[in-house]
């Protein structure tokens, strides 16, 4: 039995000299970056730097593997940590992966083509999930959820496959408060997002270096960037509404209150399980003395 051959488009010999030389061509010909520019890429760069530096995401060595959907996201993701690659003061290497479902009018090339052209390896991993999903999803209903647990499940098996020690999503932090809201309204569950997470069987980590970051600041960052993205129109008519209603209520608040996503996202990192509900994590019983326990066990 021969071993699976996982096919990855190395970088071309002196990727990195041509895409500088590529760059400094197209910044002679291009207006050189405004200062509104220049302070929204420099304070991305810095949150970023920041979350991964304070969750531990990236450690020397590391092989990262960034998940590119098409969408804004991940394109910054990849920007940002092939910026951050230069001047970090520990190696780590990169990969990119885009998962084909075959969903719908996907243009297949748009990817492919714009990660040879930056000179990164990459791999597409071709898996028709969405006839999957067609069949098991009635006519109507949200695929959202079928969707990503198989790409996920695709996802961990080439992480695996490929040597990978880190996946790397572009989640920010207007995704990681709409899936803590989410849950609470809709789930009856205080869970989020966070920044770094193992997974259930300990093989594969979860880092959102975009974590601290807004999603009107990455894109402002688009806005100046030439990035072939992928338009969410493909997939329009089984948008979670229920997500898309938690995005619009964030605008809203942004709009009245320009500090409290910001404070939603804070209390993530302070949390006090005393002054909540779970037992699981918080032994309320130990609070009671011994004597009003032992009426109390009386009385009943």
């Amino acid at each position: 039995m021969t071993d699976k051959i996982i096919p990855i488009v190395a970088a071309e010999p002196n990727a990195q000299v041509l895409q500088e030389i590529n760059e400094k061509s197209a910044s002679e010909d291009k207006p050189k970056k405004s200062v509104a520019e220049k302070k929204n890429e420099k304070r991305i760069m810095r949150l970023a730097g920041k979350a991964i530096a304070e969750f531990g995401m990236i450690e020397g060595g590391d092989k990262v593997m960034v998940c590119m959907s098409g969408g804004k996201d991940s394109y910054v993701l990849l920007d940002v940590l092939m910026k951050l690659q230069k001047r970090a003061p520990v190696p780590f290497e990169l990969i990119a992966l885009n998962v084909d479902q075959h969903l719908p009018n996907f243009p297949k090339d748009v990817i492919p083509n714009y990660l040879k052209k930056l000179g990164v390896p990459y791999h597409i991993e071709d898996q028709d999930t969405w006839s999957i999903v067609q069949r098991v999803i009635p006519e109507g209903k949200n695929v959202c959820s079928a969707c990503s647990r198989l790409r996920r499940g695709i996802i961990y098996r080439v992480a695996k496959e490929l040597g990978v020690t880190k996946i790397a999503l572009g989640h920010h932090m207007d995704d990681i408060v709409s899936t803590l809201l989410l849950n609470m309204f809709y789930g009856g569950r205080l869970k989020g997002m966070p920044p770094i997470l193992r997974s259930d069987d300990g093989k594969n980590v979860i880092i959102r270096p975009l974590a601290y970051v807004r999603e009107y600041e990455i894109e402002r960052w688009v806005k100046y960037r030439d990035y072939p993205i992928i338009s969410k129109d493909i997939c329009r008519k089984i948008e979670n509404k229920k997500r898309a209603e938690i995005k619009a209520l964030l605008r809203e608040w942004d709009q009245k209150y320009d500090s409290r996503v910001y404070n939603i996202m804070m209390s993530m990192t302070r949390v006090a399980p005393s002054h909540l509900m779970d037992k699981s994590i918080y032994d309320f019983q130990a609070l009671i003395p011994d004597a009003l326990r032992e009426k109390e066990s009386e009385d009943f």
